[in-house]
């Protein structure tokens, strides 16, 4: 007896990454196979053990509703690929503009506007620096509020920090123990936009990557200075400016 179970396995393999016109030659070609070796059965059957012909429907049925996921395959497929070129169109529009994600941020010398958002039972709050290899780089005492400050990138004897991707994190302590650790938004500029295992990826300004879909803010570039989290200008008023440790 065919086994419809092994063509539809080769089908399945032979069209996985095909497009529509080959999976529909691949399955006229499979079918035509499957009715020559369903012919070849009938026609050398055993004339006193008959095969009944429920079975026949059965494996047509089979075969058919196997033909129909392949179809159905290329076609998610297909609208996948529209659904994303549609996104891209869409995120063409974000290049230049400034993305609030916790991705790294990069340093280009100018201060770096950090929003902290402590708990709410902390007595104490640590901005907390790391460079693009992860290696803390600096802790610096703020205060506990949900006002901005900014990162000057200065170190504590006054050297400033080397440009590049630097990532934030604010912990905060309730009688000396720490109760929640957050990692930091801030705004990047984005140069590049792609369409990777079907999701749109912002490349920042210094090479980070996010997920569009991650992104939780959008923003003109403030002035005429690279978007890089930085306000224009120095401290802004309510922002308190900070860089070396506390």
């Amino acid at each position: 007896m065919i086994s419809p179970t092994s063509t539809a396995a080769n089908l399945t393999s032979g069209t996985g990454t095909a497009a529509s016109a080959g999976s529909n030659a691949v399955i006229s070609s499979d079918f035509e196979t499957f009715l020559k070796m369903l012919t070849a059965q009938a026609r050398f059957q055993d004339p006193l053990e008959p095969i009944d012909s429920s079975e026949y429907a059965a494996q047509l049925a089979q075969f058919s509703m196997v033909e129909q996921q392949v179809l159905s395959n290329d076609l998610l497929t297909a609208l996948t690929t529209h659904l994303g070129s549609g996104g891209m169109a869409q995120m063409a529009g974000w290049i230049g503009m400034e993305a609030l994600s916790t991705a790294p941020t990069y340093f280009d010398g100018s201060p770096v506007t950090i929003n902290p958002n402590p708990a709410a039972i902390s007595d104490e709050v640590f901005l907390v620096v790391y460079d693009e290899t992860g290696t803390e780089v600096q802790r610096t005492s703020i205060p506990v509020s949900a006002e901005p400050v900014e990162w000057a990138g200065v170190a504590e004897d006054g050297t400033p920090f080397a440009q590049g991707l630097y990532s934030f994190e604010i912990e905060s302590r309730a009688d000396g123990e720490v109760v929640l650790t957050d990692p930091v938004a801030t705004y990047g500029r984005i140069t590049e936009a792609r369409v990777q295992d079907g999701q749109t990826v912002l490349i920042l300004e210094g090479g980070a990557a996010v997920l569009a879909s991650a992104v939780s803010g959008l923003r003109e570039p403030a002035g005429n200075s690279p978007a890089t989290g930085s306000s224009a200008g120095g401290s802004s008023a309510g922002t308190s400016a900070i860089g070396r440790r506390g």
